[in-house]
C-alpha cells in the first residue's frame, strides 16, 4: 500500500539544523558553505555542501530508510553499472530535535533528464535499459541469494491495488478511468515473475536521471532498490520515452509481454498516487504524471 504521509509529523529542516548536524557530527566539513537545493524532492531536502558533498534529510518517516540503504548497498552496485550512481561517504544520527538518520555523499553534477531532450533518443533508450540490465545481473558478495534483508525486499503490484483503484475514482472526468480500469486489472492479472528475483532500481523516472552535455550522466535516489520482481523499473519507458524510442528500450531489455504489462500497472499506479497527491498544487507534476498515466494507456 502507498503510505499516507499526510499522517506524518514532519520536522522543521533549514540551514541552521543543518549546519549543527554537519559541525558536530562530521567536523571535518565545519566549514564548507551550504547552499539548499530548490526544488528538491518530495521525500528529502538537500543542501550542497561546499563544492563536493550533499546533504540529504528526509521529510517524512517514509524516507528514513534510505541513508542506510544507499551506505550499505551503493559502494557495491557502482562498479557493476554504466552510469555514475550516489557515493555516500555518511550517515548522520538524530539530533537537536531531528529525528531521522539523514545522509553525505559525493556531489553529482548535470541536469535532470527532459522529455524534450532524451524522448526520442534511441541511444538513450539502449543506455537506460543496458543500465538495468546491469543491476540485474549484480551479485552481491555479502548475502546468498534467496536471503535478502526485508529492506530490499520488493513488494508485488497487488500490494498497490485498493489505493490505486481509490486514485482511479478520484481522477473520473479527467482521464479515462474505464481505459485505467481495464490496464489495471490485465496488469494485476498478468503472469507474475517466475525467474530469481533480481536487483531493481524502484523509483526509476526522469526525475532521478541525470544529464550532462546532453547525455545520460547518472542515475539518483536510490531509496527504493530492492530485489523480485523488475517491471517496476519500466516506469522509465513511460515517463520519459516516445513510441519509438520506447519500442528500442523494450527490444534492448528483452522484455517479455507479462513484465511489459506489470510495467505498465507500475507506472499507472505510481503516476496516478503522484497525480492525487501533487498536482493540484504543483503544475509540473501535474504535467509529468498526465503524460505518464497516458503513455501507460498507450502501452
Amino acid at each position: 500500500m502507498v503510505a499516507d504521509r499526510t499522517a506524518d509529523t514532519r520536522p522543521q529542516i533549514d540551514e541552521a539544523l543543518v549546519r549543527c548536524l554537519v559541525d558536530t557530527q562530521f567536523p571535518q566539513w565545519a566549514g564548507l558553505a551550504l547552499k539548499l537545493l530548490n526544488p528538491a524532492g518530495s521525500d528529502h531536502v538537500i543542501y550542497r555542501l561546499g563544492e563536493e558533498l550533499s546533504v540529504r534529510l528526509p521529510r517524512h518517516s517514509g524516507a528514513i530508510g534510505q541513508a542506510g540503504k544507499e551506505f550499505q548497498w551503493l559502494p557495491q552496485l557502482a562498479p557493476h553499472l554504466p552510469l555514475a550512481i550516489p557515493v555516500p561517504v555518511g550517515v548522520g544520527d538524530p539530533d537537536f530535535g531531528y529525528p531521522w538518520p539523514w545522509a553525505v555523499s559525493r556531489w553529482l553534477d548535470g541536469e535532470v533528464a527532459t522529455v524534450d531532450a532524451l524522448g526520442d533518443s534511441s541511444r538513450a533508450a539502449v543506455e537506460l535499459a543496458q543500465f538495468l540490465a546491469a543491476l540485474q545481473r549484480f551479485v552481491p558478495e555479502d548475502i546468498p541469494a534467496g536471503n535478502t534483508r526485508e529492506d530490499v525486499t520488493g513488494r508485488p503490484l497487488s500490494d498497490r491495488d485498493r489505493a490505486t483503484r481509490v486514485a482511479i475514482a478520484k481522477v473520473d472526468g479527467v482521464f479515462d478511468t474505464a481505459a485505467m480500469t481495464e490496464l489495471w486489472n490485465a496488469a494485476l492479472s498478468a503472469p507474475g515473475w517466475n525467474r530469481s528475483p533480481v536487483w531493481f532500481h524502484g523509483d526509476f523516472h526522469t526525475g532521478n536521471l541525470l544529464t550532462s552535455d546532453g547525455c545520460l550522466s547518472a542515475v539518483i535516489d536510490f531509496g527504493g532498490l530492492g530485489m523480485g520482481d523488475p517491471a517496476c523499473d519500466l516506469m522509465i519507458a513511460f515517463t520519459l520515452m516516445s513510441a519509438n524510442s520506447r519500442a528500442v528500450f523494450r527490444d534492448a531489455l528483452g522484455v517479455d509481454e507479462a513484465t511489459w504489462l506489470r510495467g505498465r500497472g507500475w507506472a499507472l499506479a505510481t503516476g496516478l498516487n503522484a497525480y492525487t497527491s501533487y498536482a493540484a498544487v504543483n503544475p509540473q507534476v501535474a504535467a509529468q504524471t498526465t503524460r505518464q498515466i497516458t503513455q501507460a494507456l498507450i502501452g
